[in-house]
C-alpha cells in the first residue's frame, strides 16, 4: 500500500514550526489616508480554519474524492477552503474565471463536479446558465446565500468547530489531489489531473531549484502559485490587481506592496513584468528588497527583463522557469545567463534559452509529429542541435487529462512504464544540454522546402527599436499549396505611421540577412495582438492568422504566387 501522502500536511508542519508566522495578508480596501488595509491570518490560524473548513465539508457530505468545483476570488476563504479540501481528501476542480461563460461551461461539464463551491455572482451565473447542472448536489457559498439553498462558508466552519479528535485525509501519492484546467491558449481549457504526490513533487522542486528559504515575503501575481508558499514557509502578500488582466495592473499598487512589505520573492508573467517596468523606468523606481522574480506564460523579452532588472538591486535575478500546467517546472534559467552569451544567440535566430533541464526531469528531443505516439519505441529521438519536439518525463509530469482521452493519447508516451509529456512545444538540446524554445509546434508554418518556427523568426526582427513584439502567422489562401509566411507587428507606443513605412523596410533587410527569415516577405501592422487570459502574453496565433487572412497585403502576395506559378491572378 502507497505511503501516506497529502499535500496539506505541509501546512501543519509549517503551523507548528512557525505558529504566529504571518502566513498571508490580502487587501480589504482603503483607510481615510488613502493606504490599503489588510487582513491576515497566521499559520496556526490558517491551519486551524481550513481544519474546521475539512471537518465542515465532511459533515456536509463533501469528503474524500468529491470533486468541487472553487469560484471563489483570491483571499484568505481561498486558502482556507483550498487547503481544507485537501485535508478532506476532496478534490477541488480549479477553472480560470476569465476563460469565458462558454468554456466555463464546457469545463464544469467534463469536470462533473459533486459539489459547487462560489461567491455568490458565480452562483448566480450557475444558476442562470445551468453549470454543472447534471452532477452538483451540494452548494456552499461564500459570502451571503440568496436563493439557491445549500450552506455557506461560515455555516460550513460552525459545523467543523466541534472538539475532537481529527485527521487529516490518509491520500497516497497516486490518489487525485485536483482538476487544474490549462488557460486554454490552444484551444478549449483541459483538465489536468494532479495527484498528492505530484504536488509534494512541485513543492520539492521550486524549493531546491530557486533556493527558496522559509521566512521569505513573496508577492504572486497568479493565484495558483501563491497555494505553494504555505508549503515553501513564505508569507504571501495578495496584490490589488485584476488577476486575469496582469498586462493592466496599476504598478503602484505592486510597488506599494513591495515597499510596505519587504517582498523578497515575486511572480510575474512577461506581460506584468512589461507593464511595471515601463512604468518604473520613467520615474527611477528602486525595489530593494526584491530579490528574485520569477516569469512564466511566455519568454520575457530580454529589453522587459532588462528594464525590470534596472529597479532592483546588483545580484537580483529574473528567473524564467519553462514547464506547463501538465508539467512543471520542466528546466529554469536566469537574467544572468539570458543577458549574456544566449542572448546574441537569440538575436540571431537560435530560439530561447530555457536553460539546464532539472536533475530529476529527463528531457528529449523527438521528431515533430501530429498525431498519437503510443510508446517511446514509436518516437524518433532527435540529436542534439536538431529542432523538434519537447518531450519530459519525471516527478511533476502529470499522467492525463480528465474525461479526455484522444487529447491524453495526443499528449503523453508510454515509456517503460513512466509517462513522458510532449510539451506541444519544438525546441533543441545544445552541446552542454541547455534546452531552447523555439514555439508551439501547432503554430509552425509549414513551406513545401522547409518550415519556419515562430520564436527564432519572431526574435530576429524584434531586435528593432520601433518593435514591440511580433507575430510569425502562416494564413492560407485559396489557390495556393504553402500558407503565406506574415510578420504582424506590435510598435512601441508613439511610432507614426511614416515611421512605421521606414522601419517595415528596415524589417525586411534584416529578415533577408538570415536563411531562415527570408520567406518572410509580408509584414503587418497590428494594434493589438490577441493573448490568453492567464497571462496576457502567450499570443493567440490562430485568431491572428484569420485576421492576416483577410488583409490586402496577404491577398496581394497570394496573387503573385499563382502568376509565379503560373496560375490565374
Amino acid at each position: 500500500m502507497d505511503q501516506t501522502c497529502n499535500i496539506a500536511g505541509f501546512l501543519g508542519d509549517m503551523a507548528k514550526r512557525d505558529p504566529h508566522g504571518p502566513a498571508i495578508f490580502a487587501p480589504v480596501g482603503r483607510d481615510r489616508h488613502g493606504h490599503t488595509r489588510y487582513v491576515h491570518h497566521t499559520r496556526l490560524q490558517l491551519d486551524q480554519r481550513s481544519d474546521r473548513i475539512a471537518r465542515g465539508l465532511i459533515a456536509a457530505g463533501v469528503g474524500r474524492g468529491t470533486r468541487v468545483a472553487v469560484m471563489v476570488r483570491p483571499g484568505l476563504e481561498l486558502f482556507a477552503l483550498t487547503f481544507g479540501l485537501f485535508k478532506a481528501g476532496a478534490v477541488p476542480v480549479m477553472i480560470d474565471p476569465g476563460i469565458g461563460r462558454k468554456n466555463l461551461g464546457v469545463c464544469l461539464d467534463e469536470a462533473e463536479p459533486e459539489a459547487f463551491i462560489g461567491i455568490p455572482p458565480a452562483h448566480l451565473a450557475r444558476a442562470i446558465l445551468g453549470w454543472g447542472r447534471r452532477t452538483v448536489r451540494r452548494l456552499i457559498t461564500v459570502g451571503p446565500r440568496i436563493l439557491w439553498g445549500g450552506w455557506t462558508l461560515a455555516e460550513i466552519e460552525k459545523m467543523g468547530a466541534a472538539p475532537g479528535d481529527w485527521q487529516i485525509a490518509d491520500t497516497a501519492a497516486g490518489d487525485v489531489a485536483a482538476i487544474l484546467f490549462t488557460s486554454g491558449a490552444t484551444g478549449v481549457p483541459k483538465g489536468v489531473v494532479y495527484t498528492h504526490g505530484t504536488f509534494v513533487a512541485q513543492v520539492e522542486l521550486i524549493r531546491e531549484a530557486f533556493a527558496i528559504e522559509p521566512g521569505e515575503i513573496d508577492l504572486p501575481t497568479f493565484p495558483l502559485f501563491a497555494l505553494f508558499d504555505p508549503a515553501l514557509g513564505m508569507t504571501t502578500i495578495l496584490p490589488e490587481m485584476d488577476f486575469t488582466r496582469p498586462a493592466q495592473v496599476d504598478p503602484q499598487r505592486i510597488l506599494a506592496a513591495v515597499e510596505a512589505f519587504g517582498v523578497t520573492n515575486m511572480f510575474g508573467s512577461p506581460a506584468l513584468l512589461d507593464t511595471v517596468g515601463r512604468w518604473g523606468a520613467e520615474r527611477g523606481v528602486r525595489m530593494p528588497t526584491l530579490r528574485r522574480v520569477i516569469s512564466a506564460g511566455a519568454p520575457v523579452p530580454a529589453v522587459v527583463m532588462e528594464r525590470f532588472l534596472a529597479m532592483l538591486e546588483p545580484g537580483a535575478r529574473v528567473w524564467t522557469p519553462y514547464g506547463a500546467t501538465e508539467a512543471l517546472p520542466v528546466a529554469i534559467t536566469h537574467s544572468d545567463e539570458l543577458l549574456g552569451e544566449a542572448r546574441g544567440r537569440t538575436d540571431r535566430g537560435a530560439g530561447v534559452c530555457v536553460g539546464l533541464p532539472l536533475d530529476a526531469n529527463d528531457v528529449r528531443i523527438i521528431a515533430i509529429d501530429d498525431g498519437p505516439i503510443a510508446n517511446v519505441a514509436a518516437a524518433r529521438e532527435l540529436p542534439a542541435g536538431e529542432i523538434g519536439e519537447i518531450t519530459v518525463t519525471g516527478p511533476t509530469v502529470t499522467h492525463a487529462y480528465l474525461n479526455r482521452p484522444e487529447s491524453t493519447a495526443l499528449a503523453k508516451i508510454d515509456d517503460g512504464g513512466r509517462v513522458r509529456h510532449r510539451m506541444g512545444d519544438v525546441g533543441w538540446l545544445d552541446e552542454t544540454g541547455r534546452l531552447w524554445f523555439c514555439g508551439r509546434k501547432g503554430h509552425r508554418v509549414v513551406l513545401a522546402d522547409r518550415t519556419l518556427f515562430t520564436v527564432p523568426c519572431e526574435r530576429v526582427f524584434e531586435v528593432h527599436d520601433k518593435v514591440r513584439r511580433t507575430a510569425l502567422v502562416g494564413p492560407r489562401v485559396a489557390g495556393l499549396d504553402d500558407p503565406v509566411p506574415t510578420l504582424c507587428i506590435e510598435w512601441e507606443a508613439g511610432v507614426a505611421r511614416e515611421e512605421r513605412d521606414r522601419a517595415i523596410a528596415e524589417l525586411a533587410e534584416l529578415g533577408a540577412g538570415f536563411a531562415h527569415t527570408q520567406p518572410i516577405q509580408t509584414f503587418l501592422s497590428h494594434p493589438g495582438f490577441p493573448v490568453d487570459i492567464r497571462h496576457n502574453a502567450k499570443i493567440d496565433r490562430p485568431q491572428l492568422a484569420e485576421w492576416a487572412a483577410r488583409q490586402p497585403a496577404v491577398k496581394a502576395r497570394a496573387a503573385a504566387a499563382r502568376r509565379a506559378a503560373g496560375g490565374a491572378a
